[in-house]
């Protein structure tokens, strides 16, 4: 078994968003195909980890557990489950072929697939992480570049549609931080 797998498929995307900031913003095929090249892991991961799943055994598998905050018992506490095996294969799929639909995206290209790249990372680390405050860290980081996404690249009414999903998001994050 590979240890450490679920870390590596969470942060791997975020290497590859530190990976694009530091390619000329003029090379946009370049910037693509490392946007590209960043996604493949997590696949990959994902197809083994969908593969190597115990489906005998309900329980949480794949399990990495370490004290992070010890005084506020807030651990890097991450696993998967029957659910959360599928989402995470799904998620990893998704942001591969999502990838290759935005090739045709030509303003500031850098930015778009940076924030892609961060988005992956956020959605990945939502679909593992079992201590609360992780997952609040992995959802809040996940708002941050859709918020981007919608405003910046997004369709007709772009500006109204960020904001509007910003207002949601903003209360659901305050009702989810209210409860923690």
């Amino acid at each position: 078994m590979i240890e450490n797998v679920l870390t590596y498929m969470v942060f791997s995307p975020l290497v590859g968003m530190a990976v694009v900031l530091l390619l000329p913003s003029a090379r946009h095929n370049l910037i693509r195909w490392v946007a590209a090249l960043f996604t493949v892991p997590p696949l990959l991961l994902a197809f083994w980890l969908f593969g190597n799943f115990d489906r005998a055994n309900p329980g949480l598998q794949f399990v990495e557990k370490v004290p992070w905050i010890p005084a506020y018992n807030i651990e890097y506490f991450v696993a998967v489950d029957g659910i959360s095996i599928s989402m995470v294969l799904l998620s990893a799929l998704i942001c591969f072929l999502c990838i290759f639909a935005s090739w045709g995206i030509d303003k500031a290209v850098k930015g778009y697939f940076a924030l892609f790249l961060l988005l992956d990372t956020g959605m990945m680390g939502v679909f593992v992480a079992l201590d609360f405050f992780l997952f609040y860290i992995f959802w809040e980081l996940m708002l941050l570049p859709m918020y981007f996404l919608i405003g910046i690249w997004g369709g007709p009414r772009k500006e109204y549609a960020a904001i509007k999903f910003f207002i949601y998001t903003f209360t659901g994050s305050l009702f989810t931080l209210a409860g923690f």
